[in-house]
Order: C-alpha cells, then structure tokens, then sequence
C-alpha cells in the first residue's frame, strides 16, 4: 500500500481520541460506522487515502471481529505500530463499553420509555441509509471492471437468496478473484 504526501504518523492520544469520537457518534455498527471512519481518518486526519482504506476494510472484513475495531487496530498499527493499535481499538470500544454499562443501570425504565422505543425506530432508518450510502461508496472505489462487478452481483445473491455462510462467500470471491487474475495474465502472455 503507497502513502501519500499527506498521510502521516499519529500520536497514541490523538488516535484514541479520533477513533473515541467514531465510536461514540456511531449507532448501529459495522457498515454504518464506514462513512464516519472515512471522514475522520481521511478527510480530517489525512492518515490514510481512499484506494489505502478499501483495502483495509477488505482485511478488517475478512478476520473475525468487528470491522470497526479491525480497522481502527490496522490502522492504528501502521500508524504507531502495537501501541497505536491498542489505543486506537480501546477509542472506538470505550463509547460502546460506557454507554451499555449506563443503560445497563436503567435498563428496565429505558425499555419501557416511549420516547426511547421511537428514537430507536427512527434511528435504525438512519442506519439503513448509513449503510446503504457505505455500500455504494464501496462499490465506487472497488469495482474496475466486468469481472468485478459479476463477483460483486454473484455474492448478493448469494447472500440475499440462500443460507450460504458469509465466510464461503468471501472464499469465493477471493477464488474467483484468483481465476480471473490467473486467465487475464495467460490471456494477456499469449498476446
């Protein structure tokens, strides 16, 4: 992965703290999170760029774990190396850890609040656009060419219509991704 120009070192506490207020500002997780880590680490941060990130959520995606925390300990390791990675992880993880353990305290007058109930529907709206909006920004930046956007097509389908594992499909991708690179270069030292 190239770096540019802008991309740079990050001190431990600027790195907690930015990946704190990706945490603490994101609802519904995972997918949702990705604009979010876009616009701190990039636009504001300039600690990675757009081609560095797709490829550091393909890694996140393809360890267990959750992809924001996979994330964050990636790019925190390049960044400040196994400290950078520890703090980044603990920011994004300490939002969650002290909201649930609040709610935790009041978890029966919180469940049984109206006002709650209907600003966790409108909420999840919102997630689903979060996510939506993360989805097409990731087809953008990843899909070059034919081949890709059949691989794309192939696994949603796969995963909207059978019971097919998450893991098996990315396996998949990653074996038809071998395939195609495999014939385009035998095509390509025939010609």
């Amino acid at each position: 992965m190239q770096h540019n120009q802008k991309q740079r070192k990050a001190a431990l506490w600027e790195l907690f703290s930015a990946w704190f207020k990706i945490g603490l500002f994101t609802f519904g997780g995972g997918y949702a999170m990705l604009p979010l880590i876009e616009r701190e680490v990039i636009d504001k941060k300039g600690w990675t760029d757009k081609e560095e990130i797709l490829s550091i959520y393909a890694l996140a995606q393809s360890v267990p774990g959750v992809i924001a925390v996979n994330t964050s300990i990636i790019l925190g390791n390049r960044l400040a190396g196994i400290k950078g990675a520890a703090a980044a992880a603990a920011g994004v993880i300490a939002p969650s850890l002290i909201i649930i353990m609040s709610i935790a305290v009041y978890f029966d007058y919180i469940m049984n609040s109206v006002y709650v109930l209907q600003a966790f529907s409108g909420i999840r709206a919102a997630v689903v656009g979060l996510v939506a909006a993360a989805a097409v920004r990731i087809a953008l930046g990843s899909l070059k060419d034919k081949a890709g956007y059949i691989i794309a097509f192939a696994a949603f389908a796969l995963s909207a219509f059978t019971d097919l594992h998450a893991i098996a499909i990315i396996l998949g991708g990653a074996v038809a991704g071998l395939l195609v690179y495999y014939f385009g270069a035998r095509k390509g030292a025939e010609d």
